[in-house]
């Protein structure tokens, strides 16, 4: 500051201060310059002090809108990224499912069988799918054997609960408790139970789903088994066939052995080992099987109605994956023409 009220430079700058080389206007008379880096100016003290707050609180604000600015920034990439997420799992779910719908078309097919190679052709890639067909006709279904009462039916559903650990007590209620559940009438059977309070059987002659059978009263021992369902249908055509159907079912025939059983499945499964394969031996009629299954005539003709051979329906299983993403499709259908007819379908 100089003896006229002047302050010169700021900090941070390098300045020489001298007497003007020049002459000055009249209004800068009396004062001194400050060159820096050749650029004369003057700063009055007096102007300073209206400058300043000013000039803090526009730095104030733009600190403020930087900080706003960046907030909305980081806001707004988050949302993008969320959104490429979001969108990347759409596009995994879109590919994931068609995939499954893919190898369900190929299971479709009339000519696929459960051994067919173009049902595997995708299982090493991603996206991808596999499949896996099992015949309805290798399982028990529970319409065929509680249709009639036919005692030669509910043994096979009894023996098949023996094998599952089920004692014989609970085995006779489980069947009467289903016999009620499914007939017409309200007459209770010895170990069966009609309707009562929070207790109403439909009566109207069939199951509709396998899962139903967990409504009826006494299935508790069978139904809170794992897996129990696997081996029950409603969708076959009935009786048990012999091109499919595996050792535990065949067993459950009255009069067959396991020796039996073991030789039958060896010659069924052809050179390779394995159902489903073109080395399959053709099995044009149901005496075919008698010589292997060990049966005589009259033994044979106790299994009439009881066995078939070839049921189309088939329970097919198709997953698509794209990603970590996995999509199911589950269908039954039955394939016995050009136009297989779907007669269940689960997603």
């Amino acid at each position: 500051m100089d003896t006229n009220g002047h302050e010169w430079g700021g900090a941070g700058c390098v300045f020489a201060r001298e007497k003007s080389s020049f002459k000055e206007p009249a209004k800068f008379a009396g004062r001194h310059s400050i060159r820096v880096h050749s650029c004369p100016f003057v700063v009055s003290k007096k102007r300073l002090r209206k400058i300043s707050p000013a000039r803090g609180a526009a730095l104030l604000i733009a600190l403020w809108a930087i900080i706003v600015l960046t907030g909305a920034v980081l806001l707004w990439a988050g949302y993008i990224r969320q959104t490429v997420t979001v969108s990347g799992e759409t596009l995994n779910d879109i590919e994931a499912r068609a995939m499954a719908h893919s190898g369900l078309a190929i299971a479709m097919h009339p000519l696929t069988s459960k051994e067919t190679d173009a049902l595997k052709l995708e299982e090493n890639h991603d996206p991808g799918f596999r499949v896996r067909m099992v015949s309805e006709g290798a399982k028990l279904n529970l319409n065929f054997l509680f249709a009639g009462e036919d005692q030669r039916k509910l043994d096979i559903f009894r023996r098949w609960l023996d094998s599952r650990g089920i004692d014989y007590q609970t085995r006779d209620r489980m069947v009467d408790c289903i016999l009620d559940w499914l007939d017409a009438d309200n007459v209770k059977r010895t170990n069966g139970q009609e309707d009562g309070p929070n207790y109403h059987p439909p009566n109207r002659g069939s199951f509709l789903t396998v899962e139903e059978l967990a409504e009826v009263a006494g299935t508790e021992a069978l139904t809170s088994q794992p897996g129990w369902k696997d081996d029950l249908t409603v969708y076959s055509q009935g009786p048990i066939d012999l091109t499919a159907a595996d050792a535990n079912i065949l067993r459950l025939l009255p009069g067959v052995g396991d020796q039996a059983i073991e030789g039958f499945l060896q010659w069924r499964r052809g050179g390779d080992g394995i159902d489903g394969t073109q080395d399959d031996p053709p099995i044009q009629k149901l005496e075919t099987v008698q010589g292997f299954l060990g049966l005589n005539k009259t033994q044979f003709a106790a299994l009439g109605g009881l066995i078939m051979l070839r049921d189309n329906t088939w329970q097919i299983k198709s997953e698509g994956w794209s990603g970590k993403v996995v999509r199911q499709v589950t269908v039954v259908a039955r394939k016995g023409s050009q136009n297989p007819q779907i007669v269940n379908w689960k997603e």
